[in-house]
Parts: structure tokens; sequence; C-alpha cells
């Protein structure tokens, strides 16, 4: 069966999510009167759990939201009459929170915050008969759901995409306030959408490095306690790195590991390429014998190895038209040349463990390097 595009993975829960709210009381039986209370203890907790994630993974945008939603739902059940308003205050709160950068909540830009939804609770105290003109809060929704998808796009990592969702499922609750079972099930999709989120995102940054978009050392240790006794694993190292840095600066430095980490993604023979710490990487081949593996890992580092990386030069116009009318009068960037070192090992005799094999890919490794760089040794 052919798994869903990568980019497409973090839409499956909040998508499953609001197609099981909906089922719920489209198709499902009526809740029994004896858990009738869930209705409004539901979306409570759901909600407030959020609160309580968001605020300890310090994510703000997913905090006001949370909080947003939590507050709008305990208003709508003591004055019904203000749903207007709230169909436009949660949407303003979420267009404000997505349009600024994201600074967290458990610090000073947190106190903002928590001023402007206690202001807000304390305007809907003072008047709870106040009302809006609906298509005020559709306007503002749709620019809140564009501001959601334009901080999703392209990378579409879990949070975000979440974010989208919940607004989503409060849009569609607010549309059906007039039904209590359904405005509580939508209000308790948009609550579990971003803890599933909150929790999604956690562990994709403690398992994926955020520069390369590599699968980080963690992941690698994970994998190692589920390989047969078929594999091969390679480690990689980007030679001279540190005069990379010395010379042209950390953001160089950073530009070339991006560089090397999206060619090593690109390995064929079922290698799995992961950021193993510094400028070093790892490639790990399940199921594949070491003779397999080698012409693989020969042509990622022809591949890197053939790439000229362009460096701006300081005064370069940052305009594409200027930088391109420059490269035409002769006065081109500079490029420079990456090459990676790789030892590669696989289990036998005497290598038993994979952090055997690792340790003598390591020396491997070390080898390519006194041999003069750039080259596969085993």
């Amino acid at each position: 069966m052919r798994e869903p595009p990568a980019a497409a993975r973090p839409l499956i829960i909040p998508a499953a999510i609001l197609a099981l709210a909906a089922l719920a009381h489209w198709i499902g039986p009526p809740m029994p009167a004896s858990l009738a209370g869930l209705r409004t203890a539901g979306p409570y907790a759901l909600l407030a759990i959020g609160v309580g994630l968001a605020w300890w993974f310090n994510r703000g945008r997913a905090f006001v939201i949370l909080a947003s939603l939590l507050g709008a739902f305990a208003a709508y059940q003591f004055f019904p009459a203000v749903y207007t308003v709230l169909a436009v205050l949660v949407p303003l709160n979420a267009l404000l929170a997505l349009v600024l950068p994201e600074r967290g909540v458990r610090f000073r830009a947190g106190y903002a915050w928590l001023a402007l939804l206690a202001l807000e609770a304390a305007l809907l105290v003072s008047f709870p008969g106040a009302s809006l003109p609906s298509v005020l809060g559709r306007l503002m929704f749709a620019a809140a759901f564009a501001a959601a998808v334009w901080r999703a796009w392209p990378e579409f990592v879990p949070l975000q995409v979440g974010n989208a969702g919940a607004l989503a499922a409060f849009y569609i609750a607010v549309e059906w306030a007039g039904s209590p079972g359904v405005h509580a099930s939508f209000m308790s999709a948009a609550g579990a959408i971003l803890i599933v989120s909150l929790i999604q995102e956690s562990h994709r940054l403690a398992f994926r490095d955020t520069l390369t978009g590599l699968p980080g050392r963690r992941a690698l240790e994970e994998r190692l306690r589920s390989l047969g006794s078929r594999y091969a694993i390679a480690m990689v190292d980007v030679d001279h790195f540190k005069k990379f840095n010395d010379t042209h600066g950390h953001d160089i430095g950073d530009q070339v590991l991006k560089l090397v980490g999206a060619r090593l993604a690109e390995v064929g023979g079922g290698g799995i390429a992961f950021r193993y710490g510094g400028e070093e990487f790892s490639v790990l081949f399940p199921g594949a014998e070491l003779e397999e593996v080698l012409p693989h890992l020969e042509a990622i580092r022809r591949s890197i190895e053939g790439y000229r990386m362009a460096v701006r030069a300081p005064d370069r116009p940052k305009a594409a038209v200027d930088g391109s009318k420059r490269r035409g009068a002769g006065n081109p960037d500079k490029h420079l040349s990456v090459t990676v070192s790789i030892g590669a090992c696989g289990p036998g005799a005497r290598l038993r463990t994979p952090a055997q094999v690792i340790k003598a890919a390591d020396e491997a490794l070390y080898r390519a390097k006194q041999s003069g760089r750039n080259r596969l040794s085993t």
C-alpha cells in the first residue's frame, strides 16, 4: 500500500478528528442521558489540557488559540447571546498570534497575551448582551485561517497544521451554535487536534534535526534497536568543516550542513540518513550487505564533490534581477566545493552489536581522513 506524501501526513490526524466529530453526531447513536454532562465537561477538559500543554511546551500561538477557545466555550455557556462576538474575538486573537513572531508564552511576551485575554473577558462580562454582524465573524475567520495556512506552508509541521485544523473546528462549532451537541463536539475536536499536534511537535523536535531536516541521533538509536542481522552503517564527516566556519562564517557552515544533509537524504540502496552530531552524519542500510551499499555511498560522495555551492558576496544586490545583471557583468559570486569522507562497516563475527559496528565505521572514517579525505573507506 502506497504511503501518503510526507507533506500530507500532518493533515491526516486533524482531518480524522474532524471526521470523527461529524460522524459521532450525524451517523452515530445519540448520547445516553447519563453521559449528557460530557457535552460540557468534555470540551472544558480537552481545552484546559491543551492550554496546559501549550504553556508547558512554551508554544505561544497554540496557547493563544487554545485559551481563546476555552474562554469562548465558557462564555457561551453563561452568555449565549454573545456568540457573534466570540466568533470575531477568537479568530482575531488567532490572526494576531499567527501574524506576529512566535515568542513563546512563559516569558515577557506571554504577559501581553494574558492581559489581552483578561481584557476581552472583562468586556464580555460587562456587556453580556453585545452582538456583532455574523458576516464579520466569517471574514475574520477567513483571515485567520489564511494566516494559519500561510504559516504551515510549505513545511506542514504538525503544530502549524493543527492551528489551522483547530480554527476549522471552531468555525463549524460556531455555525452550529444552536445545536449544543454539535457545538460541544467540535469545540472538543479543536482541543483534541491541538493536543495531538503539540505532542507530535514535541516528538519532532526530539527526534529530528531542525537545521538539516534529517532524523537526529536519538532517532538513529531507536532505529538500531529493531535491526536484524543484515545491515550496514556508514559514518560521514564534512571535510575541513572548521575552515568553512572560520573563513566564511557560521551561516555558510550551516549552508554546508544543509547541502550535505539534502544530498545524503537522496542516497540509494534503501539508505536512511541521520544527523549524528556536529558535522557528522550517519547512513543506515537495513537489510543490506556492506558490498551492496558501497556503490550507493560512492555515488553520493561524488554527488557532493561535484556540487558547487554559491556564496553571495557581501555587497551583492538582494534583488534577483540586479544579481543576474551583476553576474552578466563578469563579477560572479564565489563558489565553494564541499567534500565528505565516509567510513562504512557491517556486522560480523567480531562486530555483533550496532554500537560495535558504528565504532568500526568511525574507525574506517578516520582512515579515510588520514588517507587524504574525500574518499570512502571500509
